[in-house]
């Protein structure tokens, strides 16, 4: 035999013994055809962004990392958690020429979060880290005051999950306010960023906002302002990776009625939630924008603790695709807290959109503000790290059916979690208290697991108590990504068939 003989039967013999073996360990009959579950398995590793915190010299920034005690089964045993600085101003580089950064602050194990606090005006950008049994909802939080100057207030916002586009609407390049938004790069790689503006006309003019190169393991922070010539108060920033990913986030700083974070909203679709109205609530504005070609009607509803009411007034709002529109609800609370619900006015139309709320709370000078974007369900499991004793609330929407919810405490410095689980009447929103741990230094983190019923929509409101400005900031919790989907591997001897 010349060597194309050999090299022929040896390939039909290992077929056949592949073959064979498939054969003696197939699965039984009537059983081949049917696709095995998804098992739910620990991620081994999470990645956070954490914007810089405030320029301002009247600032103090409190951090809080935290991984859940539950849900860590199957997961590595050791681990380790931190944050770390990032470059500022886009001065980063080459990681192993400047070396890696000394930690900011470290998580030591699961299910008690660490503090730290930091006055300094250049606090810088942070990028987080975990692996092993501190991967798996792994969360970090910035909650800053500022007690002078245009941009005070209470500011919160989470640390995000880097990724490859965010939608804001609702900034603003008035000349009342002052937005910034922030791209933080936590790869070692650089990543490149487009950032397009959307008024209620269309897409504007913004040729200083393309190609954005952000370095490695840096962040980069952006005047709105200076994208456009023309100050307009209603707009949508679209943020987009062309290469690399980043964390984005807008802060938002009013002359009159202070400053906050202004969260990424969730992926554009048909329908939105946006929780979290404080009953107390003086003026809600709404601002959507269409991000496909089609005009999107929708109806708006207010998920109450009696019900799910429609605002005299407010029935329904047309936007025009590609556009951004405005609309000032007034005290659409009225002394109740709530929630509000975008549905299509026609049962089949899919034309997607994005949306969030300004809220003001106050009166006068005292005035203060905070945003809502459209929000994910809870999950699986959604954890808030930032809580206080006095001051901390959380508000739970079940648009469909009804739902039961644990929420556990966890305190800052060691001692016991508490936990209770709270019941949620389908279209309802039910503002409770958080469970108050009995040992620790007073600061807990609040993890939420749905035990049973429909999705759920939640939302903390930080509120400490002041004689002066209702300071006050509200975030969205919704899954912590503490696990990943893994198929299990079925038998398929198509793959030995020829075409």
């Amino acid at each position: 035999m010349n060597r194309t003989t050999l090299s022929l039967a040896g390939t039909v013999v290992a077929l056949a013994v592949v073959t064979g073996a498939a054969v003696l360990t197939a699965p039984q009959a009537g059983r081949a055809d049917t696709p095995a579950p998804a098992a739910r398995k620990p991620v081994e590793r999470s990645t956070l962004a954490c914007p810089a915190p405030t320029s301002s010299d009247y600032g103090s920034t409190t951090y809080t990392v935290f991984t859940p005690e539950t849900g860590t089964e199957g997961a590595s045993r050791r681990g380790t958690a931190q944050l770390a600085p990032a470059a500022q101003d886009g001065a980063g580089g080459d990681e192993g020429a400047r070396g890696t950064p000394e930690a900011f602050v470290e998580l030591l194990k699961p299910g008690s979060p660490v503090v730290k606090e930091s006055s300094k005006a250049d606090t810088p950008a942070l990028v987080g880290t975990a692996d092993g049994i501190l991967a798996p909802g792994f969360s970090a939080q910035l909650t800053t005051v500022v007690d002078a100057g245009p941009g005070r207030g209470l500011l919160g916002t989470a640390c995000q999950a880097p990724d490859t586009e965010f939608w804001f609407p609702g900034v603003s390049t008035g000349k009342d306010r002052q937005d910034y938004v922030h791209l933080t790069n936590p790869d070692d790689d650089a990543a490149v960023v487009d950032l397009e503006l959307y008024d209620a006309k269309g897409l504007l003019e913004t040729p200083a906002g393309d190609n954005i190169t952000v370095p490695a393991r840096s962040t980069t922070a952006v005047l709105l302002s200076t994208l456009t010539d023309d100050p307009t108060q209603n707009l949508t920033l679209h943020a987009v990776a062309r290469s690399g990913r980043i964390g984005a986030a807008v802060q938002a700083a009013d002359r009159e009625l202070g400053s906050d974070w202004l969260p990424a909203s969730a992926d554009p679709a048909a329908t939105a939630m946006l929780p979290g109205i404080p009953k107390d609530a003086g003026a809600v504005r709404l601002v959507l924008h269409a991000t496909g070609r089609e005009d999107v009607d929708l109806a708006l509803r207010v998920s109450t603790p009696s019900g799910t009411i429609t605002p005299a007034g407010h029935e329904s709002v047309r936007v025009r695709g590609g556009t951004t529109t405005a609309v000032d609800l007034g005290d659409i609370a009225q002394d109740e807290v709530g929630s509000l619900m975008l549905r299509p006015t026609e049962k089949d139309a899919t034309a997607p959109f994005t949306a969030s709320i300004r809220v003001v709370r106050g009166a006068g000078d005292r005035q203060e503000s905070a945003f809502v974007a459209a929000a994910d369900p809870v999950g699986g499991r959604a954890v808030s790290p930032d809580n206080r004793r006095e001051g901390s609330a959380l508000f739970l929407t079940a648009p469909e059916k009804g739902a039961r919810v644990r929420i556990t405490s966890s305190p800052v410095g060691g001692g016991k979690a508490v936990s209770e689980t709270v019941t949620v009447k389908g279209g309802t929103t039910l503002d409770t208290p958080l469970p108050q741990p009995s040992s620790g230094k007073g600061a807990f983190a609040v993890t939420l697991e749905p035990v049973s019923g429909g999705p759920v929509y939640a939302v903390r409101m930080l509120a400490p108590p002041s004689n002066s400005i209702q300071r006050f900031t509200l975030q969205t919790l919704s899954d912590d990504r503490g696990t990943v989907s893994v198929p299990r591997a079925e038998q398929d001897l198509s793959v030995l068939t020829a075409g």
